[in-house]
């Protein structure tokens, strides 16, 4: 069966990657978080002290990304790709509040996104990808096959959340969690480089009353029609 690249887009906490690693899952596929790119140089960042509460001078941040290595590497034990920063598993710390907070700034910055890009690119260059961000379908892979544009409520989003945060130990109110998904939505769709918006050949998927097993199951057959389009054109 034909290889295909397959482009997950949509806003924070609506479940891309876990549907992302899924669908590489079902289908044996390479799984790339691009979101975990911009965390971990934000993480880089924030650890030598060029990003502090938000603050950063741009030259530094842009000559730190060719001293920066991001890498991902699969886990035997736990059975999930984990993110590598210079050489240190970094995937714990990426997924914590404070990076959230921080990151979308980052990822806004224009020779930030050109790099990462590139990167992502040369990761799905030979198909059999499965990669999820915002700006995956219409910047990344513009020509994947598939396009999967996430969506949720806003009040289902927060929720989901919090129950992620309160799990990680981390002592984080609804309203806070809130307000930081709705400063990161803005952030996304209306910055200059690469915005988030849904491609004008995305399917999308409103997984705010979907079970994970439903939007897979969606997600999967939308994949093989698509598949089965290829196979016989």
């Amino acid at each position: 069966m034909k290889s295909i690249t397959i482009a997950i887009d949509g806003y924070s906490s609506c479940g891309k990657s876990t549907l992302a690693k899924e669908i590489a899952n079902a289908l044996n596929y390479i799984y790339v978080d691009s979101g975990a790119m911009y965390r971990a140089f934000t993480l880089h960042l924030m650890n030598i002290g060029t990003l502090k509460d938000g603050a950063y001078i741009l030259s530094q941040v842009i000559e730190e990304l060719d001293k920066t290595e991001i890498r991902f590497q699969y886990n035997q034990e736990s059975h999930k790709s984990e993110t590598y920063l210079n050489g240190k598993n970094i995937e714990k710390e990426i997924r914590t509040s404070a990076i959230s907070q921080q990151v979308s700034p980052i990822s806004a910055i224009g020779e930030v996104r050109t790099k990462l890009v590139s990167i992502q690119q040369e990761m799905g260059r030979e198909g059999r990808v499965v990669m999820d961000g915002r700006d995956i379908g219409t910047v990344v892979f513009p020509n994947a096959q598939v396009k999967l544009f996430m969506t949720a409520s806003n009040d289902v989003r927060a929720q989901r959340r919090l129950i992620e945060l309160t799990e990680k130990g981390e002592n984080i109110s609804l309203d806070e969690v809130k307000k930081n998904l709705a400063q990161r939505d803005y952030i996304d769709m209306h910055r200059e480089i690469s915005p988030l918006q849904k491609a004008y050949d995305a399917v999308e998927i409103d997984n705010s009353d979907l079970s994970r097993e439903e939007q897979l199951e969606l997600a999967l057959s939308i994949i093989q029609q698509k598949m089965e389009t290829l196979q016989s054109s």
